[in-house]
């Protein structure tokens, strides 16, 4: 019986212990359930915001109609990106910056001798995030050694 008392507090302790350790576990789950849910909701939006780029793209700038119907699908496109940034994925369309495979996928080449090789020469499709928080790389077009 005095084994048992004498037990109890360590027992207490590692119980404790235990249960300190379960809560983290599961706050740590609730976090990364949170932020995989982001994810999947923000990158169900990439189609969109892409229709939205070729929608720009193709009203284009001509008579004054068809200029207020590009500003107007323009600012609902920048609204859009600027709720992904929000959430954490910020648009990632830059050019004349090195290839970077963590960044870019490349989707094609061209040589050009006024850029270095390795050079983002274009953005075919942008991409979104970075690092682990990534919903897709950019697609780029990229400079080539020249021939």
């Amino acid at each position: 019986m005095r084994e048992d008392a004498d037990t109890l507090p360590d027992k207490m302790l590692r119980a404790i212990a235990e249960a300190e350790n379960a809560r983290k576990r599961a706050d740590l789950r609730a976090v990364s359930a949170c932020a995989d849910e982001r994810a999947r909701v923000a990158a169900a939006w990439l189609p969109v915001l892409d229709d939205l780029d070729r929608a720009v793209d193709a009203v284009g700038h001509g008579t004054e109609a068809g200029s207020d119907l590009a500003t107007g699908v323009s600012a609902a496109r920048d609204r859009a990106v600027a709720a992904l940034r929000s959430l954490g994925f910020h648009r990632d369309d830059e050019t004349r910056v090195p290839f970077d495979p963590h960044r870019h996928h490349a989707v094609g080449t061209t040589s050009d001798a006024s850029v270095p090789q390795g050079t983002v020469l274009a953005v075919v499709r942008p991409g979104y995030g970075d690092g682990s928080r990534q919903l897709r790389p950019a697609e780029v077009v990229v400079a080539a050694p020249p021939f």
